[in-house]
């Protein structure tokens, strides 16, 4: 998120699309209703189904999933076909003044620079004019034909309502509608919010999707404002902390990159990190890249990590793709190119797309280690469970090993929410059986591979020899100290390198990431959490509700990254002479000396308006992206593209039907269905009374969603004579599902391209695991493909069949109890 929970309460209008937060994120939820009480604010949810987001909206529009690019796509012709833009922001705050490199061109479906073989892009048209300094040209009068906004006018001219509705299936009425409410919003004075989750992001074009809608907010004025931003509701607590501390594999902590095999060298590394910046004076985080990086190091490897071997940049890994996502690893798991996998608080027998894939994948490894307080679904993935699993499991030989763990109210630590604050929790209770903290097991693992590598050597032992591990209790760390380790503290006296005047004392924790160096004087696991745990406290503890103005900020309730930072972006909520453009609601504002309100400055306090730095101080041009430059893998403009199983063929470009640059394999091409077997629509989601596969195990929630169903609308019931309750086959091209139907208004067919197109809504709770009914899993039926960015798999759009069958067979699933470890034959 880049605004707050509590932000949301001062927004005018709530767009709701690509999530369900009412019963998603019922708690957040209050936040729009009280923005619809208190500031009359109105509510659009668009989504397939009507939800109970929907039944509290004021604008309800169904839409096809998968086509969101489309419609957001005409959101942008409307606006700027009607001059309902807020012009001073965009000029100053975003790159449409921008001019773009002679060469850059679409067509057919494609950007410049595609290389079919490789389904990917040579990215150097995507790039802007520079002058002889090395800056981007820029037009402000927006007449150069190169300039991002021309670019932009002429990219989305195909975008009509007409369009819209062919491609979406969203009624032309409902659609202008929508559009004409989004507009009243590009005055300073009113902000729309965007709340969105994995409706969003799990397609094989999802970063697109959100990123359409950031230039929708771009062209309203609507980042970094009160009530306005990009807000991704993340699905669990920690699903942000993930991210930001690396644990994706393409990852280290705060956002940095993995080196990857052609960066030999530190400097070779460092080349690509350190941007020079695209407009005079701009400032960015980035440009500070080898300080964090530095210290990280120093958290990493301590005194081992020295200038003399540049801060023992060898000892990472380098990546030779560009990530191992978990459609790369069970492909190479299916592939037998790898031993063994350490699962660690996730399911991926219920949460990766073709659950027989991914069966098929443990099935030929030699171990499996699961870490969960839960028994799962991938611990017992050897169990012959469901009718696509040929194999037997006395034929599986792969050895697993369960390590039964506390969960988070069983130990004290943090849990990073959406709104990307870090707030601490303490044990509740005590751990049942033998179930032991996850730091107690990486510990142990840890010391013991240590002891094996000094005593019996290795290929390469310097990494893991060098680990810095000075815990008071080296078997089992304090998560208090883990905390401060990620803070980070100086090792040294540091001093102010303008004035000389100390700023640090050598052991000291950071107050900021501003104290970071270079020289080998800090360290810090993660530079983003800087300023979290330091000698005053434990800053993600604080617990003082307090909110100045009502702002919706609470500085003082635990810890926001970056900088105790709750709104992104905040600088854009000033004009460029530093005055708030919502003066009844403003965020920060030059009082001319220094940037004064109720939220910490996006960048130093004393940055004067003058000195002309912009406001987006993550990319090197200081300003939002309409024109996304070559961040992104499959253009820099957002495309509609259909989903990679789909019943419609792409009526803008039929050369081109899907994401040119998703993440696919050939076997996984083998295994997409077509329409002509498979004709309906299937989308997965959640649902209130239970949480992803855990809750399962919990009696209530299983007496009040005890089975697995999906959801089907009147009209298609009534073609195929499915009853309410009655049973069915669910299928797809990789597997089948049985379960109940449930029959509903809540779902409609829509007119996509002249014919009517069915969608078939697929919860996902339900496993072979736990003490609600046994179920297949949503995922058997859906598609193993990713987004080409994030390489998020498609789990909302994909094609089913549905046909009335007998009830399943009772099958009796051997439960493993949370007492101790286990594993598939033998003892350990």
């Amino acid at each position: 998120m880049t605004n707050t929970w509590q932000d949301i309460k001062n927004a005018n209008v709530v767009l709701v699309m690509g999530g369900n937060a009412a019963e998603a994120h019922p708690c957040g939820f209050k936040w729009v209703i009280e923005a619809k009480i208190e500031n009359k604010a109105k509510l659009v949810v668009v989504d397939p189904r009507f939800t109970r987001t929907a039944s509290v909206a004021d604008i309800y529009a169904p839409i096809r999933p998968g086509t969101d690019i489309a419609f957001l796509s005409g959101v942008i012709r409307y606006l700027l076909e009607n001059d309902a833009i807020q012009h001073d922001y965009v000029r100053a705050y975003t790159n449409a003044s921008l001019i773009v490199k002679d060469g850059f061109a679409f067509e057919d479906g494609l950007f410049s620079g595609y290389n079919e073989e490789k389904r990917s892009y040579d990215k150097s048209t995507w790039d802007y004019e520079l002058d002889e300094q090395g800056y981007a040209k820029v037009d402000d009068t927006w007449q150069h034909p190169r300039c991002v906004m021309n670019l932009l006018k002429k990219h989305i001219d195909r975008y009509t309502p007409e369009m819209v509705s062919r491609i979406c299936g969203t009624p032309q009425d409902k659609y202008l509608e929508i559009c004409k409410l989004i507009a009243t919003t590009a005055e300073p004075a009113k902000a729309l919010t965007s709340l969105f989750a994995l409706g969003w992001t799990q397609h094989s074009i999802g970063a697109q999707n959100i990123r359409t809608m950031a230039m929708v907010q771009l062209l309203l004025g609507n980042i970094g404002v009160a009530g306005g931003g990009m807000n991704a509701l993340r699905g669990h607590s920690n699903i942000q902390g993930l991210t930001d501390i690396g644990l994706l594999s393409a990852s280290l902590p705060g956002y940095m990159n993995m080196p990857k095999d052609g960066e030999v060298t530190f400097d070779k590394y460092m080349e690509t990190k350190l941007f020079k910046p695209l407009r005079p004076g701009q400032t960015s985080f980035w440009q500070n890249y080898r300080k964090f990086f530095v210290s990280f190091q120093k958290a990493m490897f301590g005194a081992a990590a020295k200038a003399e071997n540049d801060w023992a940049y060898d000892w990472l890994p380098k990546l030779d793709v560009d990530g191992y996502d978990i459609l790369r690893a069970f492909e190479m798991m299916n592939n037998g190119q790898m031993n063994g996998y350490i699962c660690q608080g996730f399911n991926p027998m219920q949460a990766f797309p073709d659950r027989g894939k991914i069966r098929r994948g443990l099935s030929k490894l030699k171990y499996l280690v699961v870490m969960d307080p839960l028994d799962t679904e991938t611990a017992n993935f050897w169990q012959d469970y469901g009718p696509q699993n040929p194999s037997k499991p006395e034929d599986i030989q792969t050895e697993v090993f369960q390590l039964p763990t506390t969960c988070f109210a069983e130990e004290n630590g943090t849990l990073v929410n959406s709104a990307r604050w870090l707030q601490w929790h303490w044990k509740a209770a005590d751990a049942p059986g033998q179930a032991k903290t996850d730091l107690w097991i990486i510990a142990g693992l840890y010391n013991r591979m240590k002891t094996m590598y000094a005593r019996e050597g290795g290929a390469f032992p310097d990494a893991l020899l060098n680990l810095t591990w000075n815990y008071a209790d080296p078997h089992e760390p304090e998560p208090e100290e883990v905390s401060k380790e990620m803070n980070g503290r100086a090792l040294a006296d540091v001093a102010d390198p303008a004035t000389g005047a100390p700023l640090l004392k050598a052991g000291q924790q950071l107050d900021a990431f501003a104290q970071l160096r270079d020289d080998g004087t800090t360290m810090s696991g993660c530079w983003i959490f800087a300023g979290s745990f330091t000698d005053k406290g434990n800053m993600t503890a604080r617990r003082d509700a307090s909110d100045p103005r009502e702002a919706g900020i609470a500085p003082n309730w635990a810890w926001a990254w970056p900088a105790n930072r709750r709104i992104l972006y905040n600088r854009a909520s000033a004009n460029p002479e530093g005055k708030a453009w919502n003066p009844g609601k403003p965020v920060i504002e030059w009082n001319g000396s220094k940037w004064v309100g109720v939220d910490v400055p996006d960048y130093g306090p004393t940055v004067k308006p003058s000195d002309g730095v912009g406001p987006f101080i993550m990319n090197a041009e200081g300003v939002g992206r309409l024109f996304a430059r070559t961040m992104m893998n499959e253009g820099p403009f957002p495309e509609h593209y259909e989903p990679f199983e789909s019943p419609s063929e792409n009526v803008l470009h039929p050369k081109v039907k899907s994401n040119p640059a998703a993440r696919v394999f050939a076997s996984d091409r083998a295994q997409m269905g077509v329409s002509s077997d498979f004709p309906y629509v299937g989308t997965t989601y959640r649902l209130t009374e239970h949480f992803h596969y855990w809750t399962k195990h919990a009696l209530i929630n299983a007496i009040l969603q005890p089975e697995e169903f999906v959801e089907i609308g009147e009209v298609l019931a009534k073609e195929k004579g499915i009853e309410q309750g009655a049973w069915v086959k669910v299928s797809s091209k990789r597997g089948q599902v049985i379960c109940k139907a449930f029959v509903t208004k809540r779902i409609k067919p829509l007119m996509v391209d002249g014919k009517p197109t069915h969608v078939i809504g697929c919860p996902i709770h339900w496993g072979f695991t736990g003490v609600a009914r046994k179920g297949y899993g949503a995922n058997t039926l859906t598609p193993s493909v990713g987004d080409a960015n994030t390489n998020t798999p498609e789990f909302k759009a994909f094609l089913l069949n549905i046909e009335k069958t007998s009830p399943p067979p009772a099958i009796d699933v051997a439960q493993g109890p949370r007492n101790g470890p286990q594993k598939k034959g033998g003892s350990l």
